[in-house]
């Protein structure tokens, strides 16, 4: 049984993509794919009970599925290609395919826990990802491979751990720091009163009230995020910061933050 809030942004999701048909056939099988739903909601019951962490379940994978769209078609309105595109190995909607896969299966490591999860959710990922490939894609083995390894990339480098060199991949590192407004820390905040590692990422999330993308003024993608505090500065410069520093499409993107009220600061 999906959650309101999992309904809501997937009906946003299907909007960004009207005119993707392969990325729509795409979402609506992941999105009514059984198995991955059950491995989403593990992996948040280990994130959040097991761990006391925020949020790395289906609304969380959904919400980076969704900013990663919002910055894939600003780039394209932009006359930004994307990496296959660059090469002449594949189309943009390749490129989203590939991307919209590894945001819906990114966090499925930490159904085992939090140290190297990416790899973990990598090898999770990968009879998923055939399967659902397999159904979009029947008779096209060439795109088959192509979207496969760039899930993967994008799945494996998405925590800044390790080196990626694809604009699509880029753009889901970015797309999953963006994910980190109060909601993502108000089940964690009400349920975990004992202090832990990693309560931080806990308070700092809870003082994000709002994250924008849009159009920007210098560069193509501008991030500007509105904070109830301080504390909030943690999640963008020790998360959201480190996270555009090491991503491929860095060059693409200026962000502003601020404290309600206050002048908001230029990082980039």
């Amino acid at each position: 049984m999906k959650s309101v809030k999992e309904v809501s942004i997937e009906s946003k999701i299907l909007k960004r993509l009207e005119n993707n048909p392969n990325c729509l056939k795409l979402v609506n099988y992941l999105f009514a794919d059984e198995e991955l739903q059950e491995m989403q909601e593990y992996a948040n019951n280990v994130s959040i009970k097991r761990l006391g962490f925020n949020d790395h379940g289906p609304v969380h994978m959904r919400q980076v599925v969704g900013n990663a769209i919002k910055m894939l078609n600003i780039l394209q309105e932009s006359g930004i290609k994307t990496s296959l595109e660059l090469e002449e190995v594949g189309t943009f909607e390749d490129s989203m395919c590939a991307v919209i896969m590894a945001g819906m299966m990114h966090d499925l490591g930490m159904m085992i826990g939090r140290q190297g999860h990416e790899e973990m959710s990598a090898m999770l990922a990968q009879p998923l990802i055939d399967r659902t490939l397999m159904h979009v894609f029947p008779d096209d083995l060439h795109k088959r491979i192509v979207i496969k390894s760039l899930a993967t990339e994008a799945i494996i480098g998405h925590m800044s751990s390790r080196k990626i060199h694809s604009i699509e991949a880029g753009i889901l590192l970015i797309a999953d720091g963006c994910d980190m407004t109060k909601g993502r820390a108000r089940i964690p905040l009400s349920i975990n009163k004992t202090p832990k590692i990693g309560d931080i990422h806990k308070y700092s999330a809870n003082a994000i009230n709002r994250i924008g993308i849009h159009h920007g003024e210098k560069k193509p993608i501008k991030i500007e995020i509105e904070m109830s505090g301080d504390v909030g500065f943690f999640q963008i410069e020790e998360v959201l910061l480190t996270k555009i520093n090491s991503s491929p499409a860095k060059e693409y993107v200026e962000l502003y933050a601020g404290v309600a009220g206050q002048e908001p600061k230029c990082y980039l």
